[in-house]
């Protein structure tokens, strides 16, 4: 592994934060876990320029081309095993407040796709991945990627970049930014979910409109309610009942209330 230019901004490194700067890895988040059943407790940083074998959620490939922001920070239990999913609204807030310092005019078109997904209008942004091993002790790898220069050209769903947006920012000033300010809302979070969570809702995309849920082989059609306490999405049926999901992919079918969930 050839070393890149990343560095995490000033104060972060003395709060105990740690940063493996790579040129080429198969995947940040498998290196995370390798470190992490080898002793290493982190928390640490590993970025890198490309990816060989990126991946997304329920093993989806990640394009992985330079010139985007590939990182994951691996963390030993930084909360119990039922709280380690609140870390993708975690990472998503802080996705949110590093491109609102590198380009501030996009700050207030980002918004959130539960549970996992940063939009920029209604194409997706970045990407986030929670990968957890053992419970004593827990390693949580938190992956981030973000389109900072290029964006897959054909997905299910839009996707677009920080450069087709008109910001030119590259991985290194956006990395800067995003550990100060991943540091910033974990810190909130070992407070409480429910500031995580309010901040989330804030920018939630979809809040109030109709969507389609798919759970494995079952769809369900409602509204999407809120989060509950702990992050799952509550989905008011057309019956009047309320869904609980925990996990799933969720899909607008009407036009929402309010796109940013304001």
């Amino acid at each position: 592994m050839r070393e890149s230019l990343m560095e995490l901004a000033p104060g972060v490194a003395a709060a105990g934060v740690g940063l493996i700067a790579c040129e080429t890895v198969g995947s940040t988040n498998a290196e995370a876990l390798a470190l992490a059943r080898a002793g290493d407790k982190g928390p640490l940083w590993i970025t890198a320029r490309e990816q060989t074998a990126g991946r997304g959620r329920r093993g989806r490939t990640w394009t992985s081309e330079p010139g985007n922001l590939y990182a994951t920070l691996l963390l030993t239990d930084p909360a119990p095993p039922e709280r380690a999913a609140q870390l993708s609204f975690v990472a998503a807030l802080a996705v949110h407040d590093a491109v609102a310092a590198r380009a501030p005019a996009l700050g207030a078109q980002i918004a959130f796709k539960w549970p996992n997904d940063v939009l920029l209008g209604r194409a997706k942004l970045a990407g986030i991945l929670i990968e957890a091993e053992g419970t004593r002790p827990l390693l949580v790898a938190v992956g981030i990627g973000v389109n900072c220069r290029h964006h897959p050209p054909a997905t299910e769903a839009a996707a677009t970049d920080l450069a087709a947006a008109g910001a030119a920012v590259t991985p290194e000033a956006l990395f800067e930014a995003l550990s100060r300010a991943m540091l910033d809302r974990l810190r909130e979070w070992e407070v409480g979910f429910a500031g995580i969570r309010a901040a989330w809702l804030a920018r939630a995309h979809g809040l109030g409109g109709e969507l389609r849920a798919r759970l494995g082989a079952r769809e369900l059609d409602g509204r999407f309610e809120t989060l509950d306490a702990s992050g799952r999405l509550i989905l008011r049926l057309a019956d009047g009942s309320a869904e609980t999901i925990a996990a799933g992919e969720v899909y607008p079918i009407a036009p929402s209330a309010s796109p940013v969930g304001r």
